[in-house]
């Protein structure tokens, strides 16, 4: 195989190994400005490479991987952990040569990069999932401000960034210090009461603390900006892409009892996908856009759904030594849209589903955090059985799997009544158990 090894360095020279039969100066040194970048992916092709290695080193590794995929080069982005070296033969150029060797002998297994379109809207993305952290630091520096002036409003309202709190804030920051002229700006569907609010607005207005919530809320103000912008570009970016006919495979009804709160994003997902993905059980439209931005439309690198469950780091793993498994964890991964995919899990405790009652099942036998990853896993097999195949959710058959795991119960509860030489007579209304 023509393939070669890249070490990557932050701001230092890259070291660049191929097979001697290529070239017999076969490592060389280049710089890490653009022109030096140039200068590699000529080198490789003169060399008639075909595949370069090169690790996932923070963000260095992007400028090289997109300048030698433009060139034609077909890339491995490897795992850092799966090319360790020899220990104590750490060296730039050894890890260049282990990486051309081990690459040259297929040993290495490339990581998943979706395409082009995509990974320009995963990087709005995730840009914009760094601002929303960042505003959230601003409501915590809002509340410490009301704290400290002992203004109870965020523990008679749930969000004070949303209408009602906002506009208690900004009239408080105004002048305003009636508590009663104050409570009357929420909005009708708040539960506290108008007293209950004037209650928790009696406090001691301090200047300072006034001057530091004015910043905070300025800053939040700010930032809400530049997330508006974010959404703006990506909604640009996702109208230029080829989309599903709308016309020929109209959008399905929303599934009966759940309720989303962007219909508009639904439909521009359902647009891209092809699918509808909210009519699983715990899945919003927000998870259907992350997971879009993360993996996009197209699953053909996973061969099955086991290997997507594996990307995702939500199947048990597997410590083998001397025939007995060690250990069985799941693997811990920096994956986005596994995050999703828990949290969308999490949200099904109090379901009224069939996916709901999975979940308390997993729960009572499993406990909560292994509950979790196991849901998750489902809701990922889910997925991937739509997007391979195009097809709708189908209620039917977990309705079908929760009858035959009633029939299994009942079946368990007349063997235990029988060993306690009882028997369950079944009726109309409920169970009766006789001597």
């Amino acid at each position: 195989m023509k393939a070669a090894g890249i070490d990557i360095a932050a701001s230092s020279d890259h070291y660049v190994a191929v097979s001697p039969e290529c070239c017999p100066d076969n490592v060389r040194c280049f710089g890490h400005f653009t022109e030096d970048l140039h200068q590699l992916a000529d080198w490789l092709l003169e060399c008639g490479i075909e595949t370069v290695a090169m690790e996932s080193t923070g963000v260095y590794w992007i400028p090289i991987y997109q300048i030698l995929e433009a060139r034609g080069l077909e890339i491995f982005l490897v795992n850092s952990r799966h090319i360790k070296n020899v220990p104590g033969r750490k060296s730039d150029v050894q890890d260049c040569q282990w990486l051309q060797y081990l690459h040259s002998v297929g040993l290495l297994r490339g990581s998943f990069r979706p395409k082009d379109e995509i990974c320009a809207l995963r990087s709005i993305q995730r840009h914009k999932d760094s601002l929303v952290k960042l505003a959230s630091s601003h409501i915590l520096r809002m509340q410490k401000s009301l704290d400290q002036m002992n203004i109870k409003l965020h523990y008679v309202i749930s969000d004070i960034t949303g209408e009602s709190g906002l506009k208690i804030i900004k009239a408080i920051l105004d002048g305003e210090r009636d508590p009663l002229l104050l409570a009357q700006l929420k909005n009708h569907l708040i539960r506290a009461s108008d007293t209950t609010i004037a209650k928790a607005l009696v406090g001691d207005y301090r200047q300072e603390h006034l001057f530091t919530l004015r910043q905070s809320l300025s800053a939040y103000d700010n930032y809400q900006i530049l997330i508006n912008e974010c959404d703006e570009h990506m909604h640009k970016m996702m109208a230029k892409i080829d989309d599903n006919d709308l016309h020929q495979n109209p959008l399905p009804k929303p599934t009966k009892g759940k309720r989303d709160l962007k219909p508009l994003l639904r439909k521009e997902m359902y647009r891209l996908l092809g699918v509808d993905l909210t009519a699983i059980n715990g899945i919003s439209s927000q998870t259907a856009y992350a997971f879009y931005t993360e993996v996009g439309p197209n699953l053909d690198r996973f061969r099955t759904e086991k290997h997507f469950t594996s990307w995702l780091g939500l199947c048990p793993g597997k410590e083998e030594t001397a025939g007995k498994v060690k250990s069985s964890k799941t693997r811990k991964v920096a994956n986005r849209l596994s995050i999703k995919l828990r949290i969308a899990a999490s949200t099904l405790h109090h379901a009224k589903s069939d996916m709901g009652q999975y979940f308390r099942r997993m729960k009572t036998k499993l406990g909560a955090p292994k509950a979790i990853t196991t849901t998750a896993a489902k809701i990922a097999r889910i997925i991937y059985f739509m997007m391979k195949n195009k097809v709708p959710f189908d209620q039917t058959q977990f309705q079908e799997n929760e009858e035959l795991f009633l029939q299994r119960r009942i079946k368990n509860l007349k063997r235990n009544a029988a060993e306690l030489g009882l028997k369950l007579i079944e009726n109309d209304e409920a169970a009766v158990v006789v001597p």
